[in-house]
């Protein structure tokens, strides 16, 4: 059973790593191996856990971008009633790109994500994947970088703009994410990044995506969670509030962030301590 102080410190974690590029599954594998504790993560309590975690962090983009959605969707409902997405029709755009981003990620999530996990849970081979987020993350930063004076206004109709293929190329950036290890919102942030879009725009566009994932991938498990009734309940809820909690101020920062900064910070510390964790592990 996962205890109050360890559901408190992982839902933290959860709800700051889930947005900020630096992966919180891979954290959530490596903090408990560190710290030695004997944590079964296949048992019916840290389920409950994972779902009440992620379903907080969901709930609180949900409502942090409330308004965005209210537009989206109904931009989404005007386009099917026309039968066309109209190029003027930021919304309807910026939802139906939405759409298309989820789909190479949901997709390969129903397929491969089960073996995946599996595969990549070994605490040390996460840790080299962490280090991979990183390099990839300054990769991005090195090559796709764009610095220009829309740098630090949010712009949706600059976001509307992005081509079909090129919105297909974030989706599939974000496939990365079903790796322990890599990040979804720095592999989205980077891919956006590659498309042109500023830093600020393309960290937006990254939460918008994160929203119906995560959401679904939390719905989607509440039937286990049903079944295992009261397994864990107060440590999953507990963990469940102070992920919450991390993930409004995580965005709330993370928006001003990206407003004037980069992924280069994130990059270095997800090289450094991927590095210190493998020779913490192997060593």
């Amino acid at each position: 059973m996962i205890s109050f102080p360890e559901a408190i410190l992982l839902g933290l974690l959860q709800g700051f790593a889930e947005l900020f590029p630096i992966s919180s599954l891979g954290h959530s594998v490596l903090i408990p191996a560190l710290l030695g504790w004997n944590l079964d993560q296949s048992n019916d309590a840290f389920l409950s856990f994972i779902v009440l975690t992620h379903l907080a962090t969901a709930l609180v983009l949900l409502a942090f971008f409330w308004r965005d959605w209210v537009h989206i969707v109904a931009g989404i409902l005007r386009s099917l009633r026309q039968r066309e997405i109209r190029i003027e029709d930021t919304y309807a755009r910026i939802g139906w790109l939405l759409i298309v981003a989820t789909i190479p990620a949901g997709v390969l999530g129903i397929l491969f994500e089960e073996r995946l996990k599996q595969l990549f849970a070994a605490a040390d081979v996460i840790a080299v994947v962490l280090i991979l987020n990183g390099v990839a993350l300054y990769i991005a930063e090195a090559v796709f970088r764009r610095r220009r004076s829309d740098e630090g206004t949010y712009d949706d109709e600059k976001i509307a703009a992005l081509s079909w293929p090129s919105c297909f190329f974030i989706g599939l950036a974000q496939c990365l994410a079903l790796l322990p290890g890599f990040s979804r919102t720095g592999m989205t942030i980077a891919g956006g990044l590659s498309t042109g879009l500023s830093h600020d725009n393309a960290a937006r566009f990254s939460f918008l995506l994160a929203t119906p994932i995560i959401l679904a991938a939390a719905v989607l498990k509440v039937p286990d969670l049903l079944a295992n009734g009261t397994a864990g309940a107060g440590p999953a809820l507990a963990g469940a509030a102070c992920a919450a909690v991390s993930a409004f101020v995580s965005i709330r920062f993370l928006l001003r962030y990206f407003e004037t900064r980069t992924l280069t910070p994130f990059a270095i510390y997800c090289l450094a301590a991927g590095a210190l964790a493998l020779a913490w592990l192997r060593f």
